[in-house]
């Protein structure tokens, strides 16, 4: 393995987080998985309390800490669930919005990053990144968790293979 290599991405990798998580605080008043929550809750079908918790990798009680912060403001609703043992998570009205304006942060803090290359550059960049995910030995769970913070309107197509025979691509 080229160390070297490793090196640098994971500095990319901080650096590109660092504006994620700064855009994301200009836009929620808030860090840690406030974001990210949004975003998912936002996919649709009525996220449970239970599978976010999976995805943001949080305890029970954590998760529902965050769930009743997001109610209070005015961002989440609880809804019954497919069963009587089930709370559904839906975005009110303010939560989409706040929702489109992270995913919209999101973009531009890393966009930003991307602008010192050439167009060619760019898209040899996004060939190595989209082939990188799609070697990635992933669960469906996984999948979840690595796009938490994805725009599933500009992902129409996500690299990341969601069973884990997929990977000798």
């Amino acid at each position: 393995m080229e160390t070297g290599i490793a090196n640098l991405l994971g500095a990319l990798s901080l650096a590109v987080m660092d504006r994620i998580e700064q855009g994301a605080r200009e836009v929620v008043g808030r860090g840690g998985e406030t974001p990210a929550a949004l975003i998912v809750i936002g996919y649709g079908q009525g996220m449970t309390n239970d599978k976010l918790r999976r995805i943001l990798g949080l305890s029970h009680s954590g998760t529902v800490r965050l769930v009743d912060r997001l109610v209070s403001d005015q961002l989440v609703e609880r809804r019954p669930g497919k069963d009587g043992r089930e709370v559904a998570l839906y975005l009110t009205v303010k939560g989409a919005a706040t929702r489109n304006d992270l995913l919209v942060s999101r973009i531009s803090a890393v966009a930003s990053l991307l602008d010192v290359l050439s167009p060619a550059e760019t898209k040899r960049l996004g060939m190595l990144i989209r082939e990188l995910l799609e070697r990635q030995d992933t669960s469906e769970l996984d999948r979840f968790t690595i796009c938490r913070m994805c725009d599933d309107r500009v992902c129409t197509n996500c690299p990341l293979p969601t069973t884990k025979s997929k990977r000798d691509r």
